[in-house]
């Protein structure tokens, strides 16, 4: 039963990957910021993605084996929360910013892996603020600053 949910998932993958290199073939940015421009980067990625979910659809039943991966109610609650904390971090991300969304996102994800209300709040902060100013300052990469634009950060 196993084998076959991993083959229907790598040929779904492997189908969204070659439509989205498709897409990505045609992008072109309005502003040149890199020479070899936004394109290779998507494709390499969906290309590697590709190449992976292929090897796993193809690959012969002898290779596979069954993998047990211990589904009940408390990890499939647990996946649900972690997917649920990831759409509202995309959700979110614009609106309140890097720094806090992400803060709330880490710490969320943190507390699914049974961390410890305080430090997983300040790991998740400090995580958030050091991995901004990395994007900020140091690889000239623009994020949204959201809710702390108001006090200037």
């Amino acid at each position: 039963m196993n084998t076959k949910v991993e083959r229907i998932f790598a040929f779904v993958l492997l189908g969204i990957s070659v439509v989205m290199i498709i897409m990505a073939w045609g992008y072109t940015a309005p502003i040149a910021y890199d020479p070899i421009g936004p394109r290779p980067y998507p494709i390499l990625l969906l290309s590697l993605m590709a190449i992976g979910s292929a090897l796993l659809a193809f690959q012969p039943a002898k290779f596979m084996k069954q993998i047990d991966y211990g589904w009940n109610k408390p990890v499939v609650k647990n996946l649900i929360l972690c997917m649920l904390a990831l759409l509202l971090y995309g959700a979110l991300f614009e609106i309140l910013g890097y720094v806090i969304s992400t803060s709330l996102m880490a710490f969320a994800v943190g507390l699914l892996f049974h961390g410890k209300a305080i430090p997983t709040a300040i790991s998740s902060v400090m995580m958030a603020l050091l991995t901004y100013l990395l994007f900020e300052r140091v690889l000239d990469v623009s994020l949204p600053s959201g809710l702390l634009s108001v006090i200037g950060f």
